[in-house]
C-alpha cells in the first residue's frame, strides 16, 4: 500500500464512546490517519469536539456533515479526505452513507447499516452505482481465533453442522439509565429503530454466527421482552433458527443480564465434534471431540492462514477489541487500495442480511412466536 489514506468521522464527539474505538482502530496498523470531521449534531460541540478531543485544526473540524462533504470535495486529491467513518445512532447511518458516496467518498459504518431494511436495500443499490469500497464494523469477525473457527467449520474438521448457539450477555441496561447518553438513543425509537437489544447487539450475534457457520438463516421465531418499566423497547430476547442445510440454532440477548459485561460467546456442533469461543477468553478456541480429549488452540499457535494474517503479535501476546476491529479496517484500505472486489470485512450484503434479521425478530415476536423465513 502506498500513502497514508486520509479519513473523515462522523459522530463520536463529546459523551459518545465508539467515535475514539473507531480512530484508534483505523489508525492502529499507520495506514489511515484522521484528518477532519462533524462530531455532533450540534455545530458548536462538533467544533468543539473536534478541537479538543481529536486534536484536529479549527478549518477541518466541520459543523455538519453536509458542510464536511462539501469542503473536502472541494480540496486538492492530496489533502481531502479519502473515506468517512459512520459512528452515530442509528437513524443517521443511511443519510451519511448516501451523501458520502455521492460525494465520491469510501464508507466505513456502524452496525446496524440503517435505521430500516428499505434503507439498507436502497443504501445497498447506492453501493453498486457508486463502484466505491463499503464496510460494516461486525467487528467480532476480526479476531483471530474466530476466523479459525470458521476455517475449521469450513473445511469440514466438524463434519455437517446440527447445532448452532449464541449468547451475548450485558447488564448496563437492567435499570433506568436516564441521562445516559448511550441508553437514551438505544432505546429511542425514533433514532434506534424497530428494536433496542437486537438492534444493538443481538445483530452482532446473527453476523457471527453466519460468519463462522458459513450457513444462512432461513427461518427464526423470537420471544423479545422489555423488563425495564417505561423502556419503549425490547431489552432481552431468545430467537429459535433455522438455517439452510437443516441445522437448528438460538441466540439468546439481554442487556438487563445483571453483572455481565460484554459477554458474547458462540457454540457450534457438527457431526465429528464442537467448537466454542468467548469474548472474554479471546485468544483461545475450544474444540471438542467424541472419541478424544478436548484441544484448545491459541492464537498465533500453528493456526490456519486467515488467523495467522489477523495475527499481530507472537503467541502469548494477547490480542483483543482493538485489534479485531483493526483488522476489518486493514481489510477495507486493501479493498480500496487493489480496487477489488470487497474481502475480509463485512459488506453492505452483511447489513442488508442483518436488517432484515432485526426486522423479521421484531415481526416474529409480535405476532406471538411465529415462525417467519429470512
Amino acid at each position: 500500500m502506498g500513502e497514508q489514506l486520509r479519513f473523515g468521522l462522523v459522530g463520536g464527539g463529546e459523551g459518545a464512546f465508539i467515535g475514539q474505538v473507531h480512530r484508534m482502530a483505523a489508525e492502529l496498523d499507520g495506514l489511515a490517519r484522521l484528518v477532519c470531521g462533524a462530531f455532533s449534531s450540534e455545530p458548536e460541540k462538533s467544533r468543539r469536539s473536534g478541537s479538543g478531543i481529536y486534536l484536529l485544526p479549527p478549518a477541518r473540524c466541520y459543523g455538519s456533515y453536509a458542510e464536511m462533504f462539501r469542503t473536502e470535495q472541494a480540496l486538492p486529491p492530496d489533502e481531502r479526505m479519502d473515506f468517512v467513518i459512520v459512528a452515530t445512532p442509528n437513524h443517521i447511518h443511511f443519510p451519511v452513507a448516501t451523501a458520502a458516496l455521492e460525494a465520491g467518498m469510501h464508507v466505513m459504518c456502524d452496525k446496524p447499516v440503517t435505521f430500516s431494511l428499505a434503507e439498507a436495500l436502497t443504501l445497498k443499490e447506492k453501493v453498486a452505482q457508486s463502484g466505491l469500497t463499503f464496510g460494516l464494523t461486525h467487528n467480532y469477525t476480526g479476531y483471530p481465533m474466530v476466523k479459525e473457527a470458521r476455517e475449521l467449520v469450513a473445511a469440514g474438521a466438524l463434519g455437517n453442522v446440527r447445532r448452532v448457539s449464541c449468547e451475548y450477555m450485558q447488564g448496563w441496561l437492567a435499570t433506568e439509565q436516564s441521562g445516559n447518553k448511550q441508553a437514551d438513543w438505544r432505546t429511542d425509537p425514533a433514532r434506534s429503530g424497530v428494536a433496542g437489544c437486537f438492534g444493538d447487539i443481538g445483530s452482532h450475534a446473527e453476523n457471527l454466527v453466519e460468519y463462522i457457520t458459513g450457513l444462512d438463516i432461513e427461518e427464526l421465531c423470537a420471544d423479545l421482552t422489555t423488563f425495564v418499566p417505561g423502556r419503549r423497547l425490547e431489552d432481552d430476547g431468545n430467537v429459535l433458527l433455522r438455517f439452510s442445510g437443516g441445522a437448528k440454532g438460538v441466540i439468546s440477548a439481554s442487556q438487563i443480564a445483571s453483572g455481565r459485561e460484554n459477554d458474547l460467546s458462540i457454540q457450534v456442533y457438527g457431526e465429528l465434534g464442537g467448537l466454542s469461543w468467548a469474548q472474554t477468553e479471546p485468544n483461545s478456541l475450544n474444540l471438542y471431540w467424541p472419541d478424544r480429549s478436548q484441544e484448545i488452540r491459541r492464537t498465533g499457535v500453528n493456526t490456519g492462514a486467515s488467523a495467522t494474517d489477523a495475527t499481530r503479535l507472537p503467541a502469548g501476546h494477547p490480542e483483543g477489541y482493538l485489534e479485531a476491529f483493526a483488522d476489518l479496517y486493514r481489510n477495507f484500505y486493501a479493498a480500496i487500495a487493489d480496487d477489488v472486489a470487497a474481502v475480509g470485512f463485512p459488506t453492505i450484503d452483511d447489513g442488508v442480511r442483518g436488517m432484515r434479521f432485526i426486522e423479521q425478530v421484531v415481526s416474529s415476536s409480535k405476532d406471538g412466536g411465529v415462525w417467519l423465513k429470512m
